[in-house]
């Protein structure tokens, strides 16, 4: 049970607390949890990954002190959870904390509109770029990849929705970010990885497969400068631009988001494989990105074009992006492997799933799973049956946040998440040893204590979920 502290005469006691937890004890263990995160992981506002009780720095690999982690689940993923705490609760104490976040984007911002995946403080620092401030040097590549610019942008387009565009610094870093985004748009309505400044001119044609060997011809150097669909960018890019229309007003991000749409359209594959792949070239066929990426129908990238594509009919209004649902539905359950997950790649032609494994000269591509590399996710568990029940939703003209938002924990999972929390207030992990793949692959001793920030704010949010359930 969670204990009620009283504080009577200067004596600390500690009473057993009967029943589910209040929303005052539920605000107060959220804000007290909070506290101690930002005292112990924060710096100049922004988070990395991992903060070992030593004081280790983990983003994408170590960090210097100096640094802060973008992708998620970095500075804007814990910012959104401090988002979810003040409107739930009410409490300045979480937009102030969340501000300090939005001002540590904003530092990071680049000069072509978006952000890499770390901000440096220390304009020397080993990963600095050139940052719109003019405190950096370097590279000035915007990336979509990984929900980057995606989750900065919304995040601090929310931020400034919520403080109602009282702070010039988050409107203008908004301002000068959402016409950038728009025009890394190809006329097809599709985005790269990422950009330096406009994208060409091209035509517009609808996808298809290779007439080539796919293997070994048709290679693009930059691909990173080609169509891309990897790391769920259909669904981020969707979501940033609701929020562009819906919290920052923008009629051009509505346009845009339709144009993406009719891209999504355009990149399905034709019978028998009527799904996406991870990464498009010129032509529209599937092309290799880096050396274990191969050209191939993409079991995850096509899961997230259909949640995309189902966010989109119900922001526009338009049947015709609900026509790839149903083909696109029974290949993937045809598609399954035998332990009910979903690989990656699915071979063009065969549709047999495709891996690669390491040999001497680097990777070679096969059929068998037996021997993959342990750096990649080779397959995925299906979101088929969420897929299903939200297009269900949408035939019915039921709203999709019924079905795709996470369900709210109940009083016990609430209680449970409060008494993890140590005497100081921390979510404190303790690495097992095991093989498990975390987020930025980290490096722990087994027995090592580290403060993850998916896990504060994964928890917070919940948290704050449960506390917005009992205000209703």
């Amino acid at each position: 049970m969670i204990p009620r502290i009283l504080v009577s005469l200067g004596v600390l006691t500690v009473l057993p607390l009967q029943g589910a937890p209040t929303r005052e004890e539920i605000v107060a263990a959220m804000k007290r949890a909070s506290t101690a995160f930002v005292e112990k992981a924060s710096f100049k506002g922004g988070f990395v990954y991992y903060v070992t009780l030593e004081g280790r720095r983990l983003g994408e690999g170590e960090a210097t002190a100096t640094e802060i982690w973008v992708q998620p689940p970095g500075t804007p993923a814990v910012g959104e959870a401090l988002l979810d705490a003040y409107e739930a609760s009410g409490d300045g104490f979480f937009l102030e904390v969340a501000l300090k976040a939005g001002k540590a984007l904003g530092y990071g911002q680049l000069e072509s509109g978006g952000w890499r995946n770390s901000i440096d403080f220390d304009p020397s620092g080993p990963r600095i770029d050139q940052y719109r401030n003019g405190k950096g040097k370097g590279k000035d590549f915007s990336t979509l990849d990984d929900n980057i610019t995606q989750s900065a942008l919304g995040f601090l387009m929310r931020l400034d929705a919520v403080t109602k565009g009282t702070d010039p610094d988050l409107r203008a870093s908004i301002d000068y970010a959402l016409p950038r985004l728009l025009a890394a748009q190809f006329p097809n309505g599709g985005f790269p990885q990422g950009w330096s400044g406009p994208v060409p001119d091209r035509p517009v044609v609808k996808a298809s497969f290779p007439d080539y060997d796919w293997r070994t011809e048709g290679r693009v150097k930059e691909y990173w400068n080609e169509y891309t669909l990897n790391d769920g960018m259909a669904l981020t890019m969707t979501e940033t631009l609701l929020r562009a229309h819906r919290l920052a007003g923008s009629a051009e991000a509505l346009e845009a988001l339709k144009h993406f749409g009719e891209f999504l359209l355009l990149a399905q594959f034709p019978d028998p494989q009527p799904a996406w792949a991870q990464q498009y070239g010129p032509e529209m066929h599937p092309i290799w990105a880096r050396a274990f990426e191969p050209p191939a129908v993409s079991g995850r990238e096509s899961e997230d074009a259909l949640l995309a594509l189902m966010k989109i009919a119900e922001a526009t209004g338009e049947e015709k992006f609900l026509g790839p649902i149903v083909p696109a539905v029974k290949y993937l359950e045809s598609s399954l492997l035998p332990d009910g997950q979903l690989a990656r790649y699915y071979e063009i032609g065969t549709n047999r799933p495709l891996y690669l494994e390491r040999n001497g000269k680097g990777y070679e591509l096969t059929n068998d799973d037996s021997n993959l590399p342990d750096h990649y996710g080779w397959k995925n568990p299906t979101r088929l049956e969420l897929i299903k029940n939200a297009y269900r939703a949408k035939i019915a003209g039921r709203p999709l946040d019924e079905v795709l938002d996470p369900a709210p924990v109940d009083g016990v999972k609430a209680e449970k998440l409060i008494g993890e929390l140590d005497a100081s207030g921390l979510w404190i992990t303790t690495h097992d040893g095991s093989e498990e793949r975390l987020v930025g692959q980290p490096k722990f001793g087994e027995g090592e204590k580290y403060l993850s920030s998916e896990r504060f704010s994964e928890n917070l949010r919940a948290l704050s979920g449960y506390v917005k359930g009992l205000s209703r």
